[in-house]
């Protein structure tokens, strides 16, 4: 079935919009990758731990028994929140891999919804003192997690950046 008028991309347009993608998913990868290395910083380089770790308590509770260790030193964060934004990290950069980086028509979101459901299950069967979780199983679920987001967060950057630029065009 042929496309309407009004759905109409010039081939200049399109390549355009390609390259463009592939800028925005560059930079989203370089941006967390950046954020894992000042999170494994400290571990590593235990001199330059005291604002990393302040700055990351803000949004993780850093417990010690429950963070990933290097040499003795903890990660900024606890081992779950490193698989979430490890998982991220992957996700990001597997993604070409699977899916065209131009395409910003989103997946359906259960599966973000189903992303859920392991770290879910590690979560409350602790808390419910079924089972206790190991940095293992924290780390896998949140990577499970992080690489879901990958997912949604890819398509939704390139879109916000194809319309900023055909604002910019329709005003010149």
């Amino acid at each position: 079935m042929a496309e309407p008028a009004a759905h109409y991309v010039s081939k200049d347009l399109a390549r355009y919009f390609r390259s463009q993608a592939y800028k925005i998913w560059g930079v989203a990868a370089a941006i967390v990758l950046v954020w894992v290395a000042a999170i494994v910083l400290p571990a590593v380089s235990p001199g330059a731990g005291g604002p990393v770790y302040s700055f990351f308590s803000y949004i993780c509770h850093q417990i010690p028994d429950r963070s990933l260790h290097i040499d003795g030193n903890p990660l900024a964060v606890c081992s779950r929140c490193f698989g979430v934004y490890f998982g991220l990290l992957a996700g990001l950069a597997a993604y070409p891999l699977w899916r065209r980086v131009d395409e910003i028509e989103p997946l359906p979101r259960i599966w973000l919804f189903l992303s859920l459901v392991p770290i879910g299950i590690d979560w409350s069967l602790t808390v419910f003192g079924i089972w206790e979780n190991t940095h293992l199983s924290r780390f896998l679920t949140g990577m499970i997690l992080g690489a879901a987001c990958a997912v949604y967060i890819v398509p939704a950057a390139i879109e916000i950046g194809r319309n900023m630029s055909l604002r910019r065009r329709a005003a010149a």
